[in-house]
């Protein structure tokens, strides 16, 4: 019972920062702090909406049992690739803010869907 809270409770925390980075992703010419770290990042901006759909589609998957595995897995792989690029830029702070991040989808995989029997 106990387990099941925590998945649900971390399901709706990883689905509702997916959505709320995608829809940020999206209004990223609004924010100038975005845009300055996603150029330090290297990311270009031809590739921000891409990523947008990305985050976005990750918080849809997380939603639904059958793709829940998948959806943890891509989050799990979107964040190791923003901590390759913040280290890669040597932005060694943001790779330590970062791990929190990384451990949800991998407790997640672990803790299991909350709904599925």
């Amino acid at each position: 019972m106990i387990k099941n809270i925590i998945s649900l409770l971390l399901l709706v925390i990883s689905v509702s920062l997916s959505f709320k980075h995608g829809w940020d992703t999206f209004t990223y010419k609004s924010n100038p702090e975005a845009v300055k770290t996603m150029a330090g990042l290297g990311i270009s901006e031809a590739a921000i909406p891409i990523l947008g759909v990305l985050t976005i589609a990750i918080g849809v998957l997380l939603l639904f049992p059958g793709t829940f595995f998948h959806g943890n897995l891509l989050n799990a792989v979107s964040i190791v690739l923003i901590m390759a690029l913040a280290s890669r830029a040597h932005n060694y702070r943001m790779v330590l803010i970062e791990i929190p991040f990384l451990a949800m989808p991998l407790i997640m995989i672990w803790l299991k869907y909350p709904f599925k029997n």
